[in-house]
């Protein structure tokens, strides 16, 4: 499974570079995760049923964490 969502990355990066028509990206880090940020949160929250304990443990971070990053989201 975490191989299909590696490919599905790698298929989107190509796709991006190429996109960018010999532009140079900057700060491609932080905008990849702050980009799949909202959805992961959006689709784990889904899966959780709106329990923030069981979300936070399936995405191996604190409640608080979790809560803080709702919270940054307007998910709260």
């Amino acid at each position: 499974m975490s191989s299909e969502i590696a490919d599905c990355v790698r298929r989107n990066l190509r796709r991006y570079f190429r996109d960018l028509d010999g532009q140079t990206p900057h700060a491609l880090y932080d905008m990849l995760l702050k980009t799949m940020e909202l959805p992961l949160l959006e689709v784990v929250m889904e899966q959780a049923e709106g329990k923030q304990t069981v979300a936070a443990e399936i995405l191996g971070i604190s409640r608080g964490t979790l809560r803080r990053m709702l919270q940054d989201h307007h998910l709260l």
